[in-house]
């Protein structure tokens, strides 16, 4: 393994582990402090070794988008699993199942009465229990139930036999990238209040229904005056992106300046013939495009504009008389949107500073059954 980081062949992604322990621990304690529980999405990372840092930091498990997620992560060891999209067809709740009988405390949101009825049937034949979180639509439209209907599907859970009605489940995904602070609490908190509202009822029908779990990075310090919310599902504050960094926050109005990016991608010079840009080996293949705009990093060169150019390739622009970097040049950027990025590569390069201390696997990658 190379020691200094601009060794490394590229592209590849990097994590400065000062800077992901800063923002850990960061989360962990504004959570604390409002008295919520943690509980991030590994969507985001896909890396069990990064999971398990989160919970040593405090959090009480992990969210993952699918089953296959959670198998990997299960298998690491890591508990306190919630599978925040719904497991509707034959072959999922059947690898559901089998995460069951070896980790009982995995649980997985539901949408739809006959969901429950399927998961119900599945969970009798092998005498299990399973524990759910309601999914609550709160403007998003992506899953989730209104809330007109949702005590009617609270009532399905109830009357089921194998299945436990641990909470409920409401992010509003639609307000995470509002640019202005104080629109996007506004939205936030009109949309989690319909939540909350629920969440009362359900507490006093069933004793069991002690989990109000939402929120991302970009309202964690909004929501958190939501008072019926119990958890925080935030992801992304862990390495962050250009996307999220573009938003306003509440300290700084054209910056959300809570989280500094500690992942970045290294990417190298392959062709320097034209007068006002350079191509990279950096592409779509590399940085997902929808999102953010990635951002160059390196000292000497953040005046450079990145843009796609292919599959395979990304250009640099200078604009007036910035200098280009030479063929051969690594630089660092900061990426668009870190999940879909994240999921394109092996592993993630740990750094202190510029020197390589460490390899973690990204073993959730590709896993989107």
């Amino acid at each position: 393994m190379k020691n200094d980081k601009f060794e490394l062949d590229t592209p590849c992604l990097t994590i400065d582990i000062d800077v992901l322990e800063q923002n850990l621990a960061k989360m962990q304690a504004t959570a604390r402090a409002a008295g919520k529980n943690l509980r991030p999405h590994a969507k985001t990372h896909k890396c069990s070794i990064l999971a398990k840092k989160q919970i040593q930091a405090g959090a009480i498990g992990a969210c993952t988008a699918k089953v296959s997620e959670a198998e990997v992560l299960a298998h690491a060891g890591v508990q306190g699993i919630l599978i925040t999209g719904p497991l509707v067809t034959v072959p999922k709740i059947g690898r559901l199942l089998a995460i069951l009988q070896k980790d009982p405390t995995v649980m997985v949101a539901v949408d739809h009465p006959d969901n429950v009825r399927r998961l119900d049937e599945a969970l009798q034949a092998q005498n299990l229990p399973l524990g759910v979180l309601l999914d609550l639509d709160v403007g998003l439209g992506r899953t989730g139930v209104s809330p007109e209907a949702a005590p009617e599907l609270a009532d399905h859970i109830l009357r089921s036999k194998k299945l436990q009605l641990r909470g409920i489940q409401a992010y509003a995904g639609q307000v995470q990238h509002i640019a202005k602070f104080e629109e996007r609490k506004r939205a936030s908190h009109e949309y989690l209040q319909r939540a909350a509202d629920l969440f009362g009822t359900l507490k006093e029908t069933a004793a069991t229904c002690t989990i109000f779990s939402g929120a991302g990075t970009g309202t964690f310090d909004i929501d958190i005056e939501i008072a019926e919310l119990t958890e925080l599902q935030a992801g992304s504050y862990a390495v962050m992106d250009a996307e999220y960094l573009n938003v306003g926050s509440k300290s700084d109005p054209g910056r959300f300046a809570a989280f500094p990016p500690a992942l970045t991608l290294l990417t190298s010079v392959v062709s320097v013939n034209q007068d006002h840009f350079v191509t990279v080996d950096a592409g779509l293949k590399t940085l997902y495009k929808h999102g953010g705009i990635p951002w160059v990093v390196s000292q000497g060169y953040s005046g450079l504009k990145y843009d796609w150019f292919g599959d395979e390739y990304g250009k640099l622009v200078r604009d007036s008389d910035d200098n280009l970097p030479e063929l051969g040049s690594v630089l660092e950027l900061v990426t668009s949107h870190c999940d879909p990025t994240i999921n394109q590569f092996d592993c993630f390069y740990i750094t202190r500073g510029d020197k390589v201390i460490d390899t973690w696997p990204i073993d959730l990658r590709g896993k989107s059954q």
